[in-house]
């Protein structure tokens, strides 16, 4: 079976520059209950990426449902950043590297 994981860029939009500690807050709240339920593989801010803040890898089911978690990121839904969602296939010792 193909195993796929969804790749969230949370991208720096216009009013980024107005994030408050509040929405920082809720943003690491979302990442800790989507973790706590399983649907988070990865996630971090990234450094000398300019315009992109951070990245979340989804192990979700299907491409909508990780588009789904997307819209709901405080980021996102506040209008402070977007996003691109792109699917993973993911190469491993378990699939021989896709070989």
């Amino acid at each position: 079976m193909e195993k796929q994981l969804y790749v969230m860029m949370i991208k720096r939009g216009k009013a980024y520059n107005r994030v408050t500690r509040a929405v920082i807050a809720r943003h690491a709240e979302n990442l800790r209950d989507l973790d706590q339920a399983g649907k988070i593989e990865l996630c971090g801010p990234l450094k000398g990426y300019p315009g992109v803040a951070g990245m979340v890898i989804f192990k979700t089911s299907s491409y909508e449902e990780a588009d789904a978690l997307c819209k709901l990121e405080p980021l996102v839904a506040g209008g402070y950043a977007t996003y691109t969602l792109a699917a993973l296939q993911v190469a491993d010792r378990d699939n021989n590297y896709l070989l």
